[in-house]
């Protein structure tokens, strides 16, 4: 039995770096300080090292073949970044969509919303590491983050002592606001409730209240005015909204909203917009397109050099007829539901771990390890802070997605 300190956990954004995994006889027998979702992500460390083509097994070296021949045969083909793997494994699919002409997106677009507003109008964020010292108020809009990011409160806004919370959550204030069945945390300090059909023109009063504009006087809206008067009272605010889709459809304004509410906070007080992220590195993918061509998500290279499509989107594509082949790199479990649909349609190649168990039927499935578990490399924390991935398996019998990617991209370059 062993031990491996400081492993980092991609079960949700915030990428918890100070999990200590047992190992006993090859398998993950404890995660120590993971939530229900890190101890459910790291399971006992086993995944299945399956290579199947046209849905019989086969070897590596025929499945890199095979995978070759299908991607260079379609007209337009769509490479996706699915949850799972490292840095180093999405730049080099990049490569491979660069190389094809094709078109590439990742699971960042589901966040495409709050990515495209950033892009018009700036965004006042901080690091999770700046709320923990200096957030003495904490404004959950619509969500609490106990039920898909479980350590974000314990690790980073609430409970943790900071420079300007010495006292950990004693020392700070904690708002709920609640949109209908989105509810922020029950153990809030203050609940403000806001109509859903309500919530932009709530954030555009509390902008024009800020900024000494005169706000509607519309019933629905004192709760929302008062609130953001407290929080021109506040040290430091930390607005906190999920930025991932949920049960209830987000209006598309929204992100926007709360992007010119936090700037506008910034001119009274200092205000931090905190967007929650979910897990599998998506915050990597959006970090290495980001790097390699400029945009974020949605790229297509098909004119010979990278233009950005962010309206148009993997599920768009797929449903829309435009991808006759597609490389799926990553978990496909992490898929969006209207991409692995779309998927069933067209000749796939799919390399990732448990590639085999694809609810569609790739014509090459290629089983690898997952990153962080069985191979290093670099992840993302939903604050775009980069992370060591420290694995508690590596060295074993598992496939390196590293490595398969690698050898697919340089038989593309081959010429195969």
């Amino acid at each position: 039995m062993s031990a491996v300190e400081h492993v980092t956990c991609l079960g949700c954004g915030c990428a918890c770096d100070d999990i200590t995994v047992v190992v006993e006889r090859g398998r993950l027998t404890e995660a120590q300080r993971a939530c229900v979702l890190g101890t459910a992500w790291f399971g006992d460390g086993q995944v299945p090292q399956e290579i199947r083509i046209r849905g019989r097994a086969g070897t590596l070296e025929r499945a890199i073949a095979e995978a070759a021949k299908v991607l260079t045969g379609a007209q337009r083909p769509l490479v996706y970044l699915a949850g799972d793997i490292s840095c180093e494994v999405q730049r080099d699919a990049v490569a491979i969509a660069d190389r094809l002409r094709g078109a590439i997106d990742s699971l960042a677009g589901t966040a495409g919303a709050g990515v495209l507003a950033a892009q018009r109008r700036g965004r006042a964020g901080a690091t999770l590491g700046e709320l923990r010292q200096r957030a003495d108020l904490v404004v959950f809009w619509g969500v609490d983050p106990g039920a898909r990011y479980p350590r974000y409160s314990a690790r980073y806004a609430v409970d943790a002592v900071g420079l300007a919370a010495p006292a950990g959550r004693s020392s700070r204030r904690v708002i709920a606001v609640d949109l209908g069945e989105a509810r922020g945390p029950a153990d809030a300090d203050g609940r403000v409730a806001i109509r859903p059909d309500a919530e932009v023109d709530a954030l555009g009063a509390m902008r024009a209240t800020v900024q000494g504009r005169v706000a509607g006087t519309d019933a629905a809206l004192a709760p929302a005015i008062a609130l953001v008067h407290g929080m021109t009272q506040a040290r430091y605010v930390a607005l906190v909204a999920d930025a991932e889709p949920g049960p209830i459809p987000l209006d598309p304004d929204r992100a926007e909203a709360l992007i010119a509410l936090a700037q506008a906070l910034n001119g009274r007080t200092r205000c931090a917009l905190s967007t929650l992220r979910g897990g599998g590195n998506r915050s990597g993918a959006d970090a290495v397109l980001t790097w390699q061509t400029g945009f974020p998500f949605a790229v297509d290279f098909g004119r010979g050099y990278p233009t950005y499509r962010p309206h148009a989107g993997a599920a768009g594509r797929l449903a829309g007829g435009e991808v006759d082949a597609a490389l799926v790199i990553g978990a496909p479990a992490t898929l969006p539901d209207s991409v692995a649909r779309g998927l069933a349609g067209v000749a796939t190649v799919a390399i990732g771990p448990r590639a085999s168990a694809a609810g569609w039927k790739p014509v090459v499935a290629v089983d690898t390890g997952v990153a962080g578990i069985h191979e290093g490399g670099t992840a993302f924390r939903m604050d775009d802070v980069p992370l060591p991935l420290r694995p508690a398996l590596e060295g074993g019998d598992v496939r390196s997605a590293t490595a398969t990617v690698r050898a697919l991209r340089e038989r593309l370059e081959g010429g195969a």
